[in-house]
């Protein structure tokens, strides 16, 4: 290759008085810049060019090679500077080595690109080229897709590499025998979970943004990520779940996110004095179902009376949304149990709450062993007060103390009866004696 372009380097050397191996260097270095801008200058140019045909894989490959591309035109362009000054101080044992490290360099750089390749294949999936007639992919496939493509290069490159650094492909076929049997054995937990994530992208029981519940156990949210050992599961209290996904094979899992309707189920309970008008009511409430815009007339709709209560008589309504989402359901049910309320106050019934009643048989006697003295000194005050009542009559001007013991209340007992008597019967004295004073 030197030969080539002997006769610049020796007329750089007579002419600027440039060593022959710094010369060289210069050589590769301009080569290299100007290889690289014809690299840009392509890739710049075709790229447009090849996203307008109707391939839609061709552009891909250009935007995967660009940059790994400009990449390796560089780090050859090092390696050849490198063999000039091998070349120059005549360094034995480095012409291996180099070459070595080239083909591993050269190899990882085309991994790279292999890589960036598969994630553009992925958007493609799931995001085809305009007026394109082939249909889009789901997410979850399309990630499953790319990840499968990314361990093949992966694998590849990998036994690749082995092989330029000598080692032996049936070498790593008898490792891979033996040794692949203790690695499953020590990572046996690791392939269930890799086998867990294919199946879910398989089988395909959730997908990332899908709100999952397990009845099993106290997972609920929504799915973030479907990776090859672990799901995220983000909770609604924005916590995050990291699952394995091998437990997914033994997990009961409910996906609400692919339910077509929400259901609407409430017990009404009214009192059992409106029993007459229960039928009427539950008339009115289908009625008024039927005719709500957002009650999903195509399923079934229930309103009957359904038992005795222990404090009030129970209708069930039953019916079902159109809409899945939460906020407009409860949105829905709120207007749906309004308008129950004022059907229930057009036909002059009420709403029932739990109540009780205690019913008494009569009234009670209650006596004690003091009963008979306690009669006796009701008896005696009863004299008392009729013997002031009559010395109240023979006086004209004791009109107060007559008037007192008639606003006595009703309930007032004898013994107190008796003791107003008796300051009556005072007063009464005082009265007679200020009179007798005056005459």
């Amino acid at each position: 290759m030197f030969d080539f372009f002997s006769p610049v380097m020796d007329w750089v050397q007579t002419t600027l008085g440039i060593p022959l191996w710094v010369a060289a260097i210069g050589l590769v270095i301009a080569l290299t810049l100007i290889v690289d801008l014809v690299s840009w200058v392509v890739f710049w140019r075709l790229g447009p060019l090849l996203e307008k045909t109707n391939n839609r894989w061709d552009d891909i490959l250009i935007q995967a090679l660009r940059r790994p591309l400009r990449i390796w035109i560089w780090v050859m362009g090092i390696f050849l500077c490198l063999t000039v000054i091998r070349y120059h101080w005549e360094i034995d044992g480095m012409e291996e080595p180099l070459f070595q490290a080239r083909a591993v360099i050269s190899l990882l750089l085309l991994a790279w690109a292999g890589l960036r390749a598969v994630k553009l294949l992925e958007k493609r999936l799931v995001f085809p080229p305009g007026g394109h007639r082939a249909k889009p992919m789901d997410a979850d496939t399309a990630s499953a897709v790319s990840k499968l493509l990314g361990a093949v290069v992966i694998v590849v490159i990998g036994l690749l590499i082995l092989s330029s650094l000598g080692v032996s492909p049936s070498g790593v076929a008898a490792f891979g025998g033996a040794g692949g049997l203790i690695i499953g054995f020590a990572a046996k937990d690791m392939l269930a979970n890799f086998l867990g994530g294919l199946m879910i992208h398989l089988d395909k029981p959730f997908r990332v943004g899908d709100w999952i519940k397990s009845p099993d156990r106290d997972i609920e949210g929504v799915v973030e990520d479907i990776g090859w050992r672990l799901t995220r599961i983000r909770t609604f209290a924005s916590r995050p779940i990291y699952m394995p996904n091998s437990a997914f094979s033994s997990l009961v899992l409910e996906n609400p996110s692919r339910m077509w309707n929400r259901r609407l189920f409430e017990t009404i309970r009214l009192r059992y004095t409106d029993i007459e008008r229960v039928s009427n009511i539950a008339k009115s409430i289908r009625s008024m179902l039927d005719a709500h815009d957002d009650v999903d007339t195509d399923e079934q709709t229930l309103v009957y009376f359904q038992s005795y209560g222990e404090h009030a008589l129970e209708l069930i309504v039953y019916a079902f949304a159109r809409t899945t989402d939460w906020a407009e359901f409860q949105t829905m049910k709120q207007d749906i149990l309004l308008r129950v309320y004022d059907i229930v106050r057009e036909h002059d019934a009420c709403l029932a709450l739990p109540a009780s009643e205690l019913h008494i048989a009569g009234p009670v006697a209650i006596t004690d062993e003091t009963g008979g003295d306690n009669a006796q000194d009701d008896a005696d005050n009863d004299k008392n007060y009729k013997s002031a009542d009559d010395d109240q009559n023979e006086t004209p001007d004791a009109t107060h103390s007559r008037a007192a013991p008639d606003r006595e209340a009703p309930y007032t007992s004898s013994r107190q009866r008796s003791r107003n008597a008796g300051r009556g019967e005072v007063n009464d004295a005082s009265q007679d004696h200020d009179q007798e004073s005056d005459a």
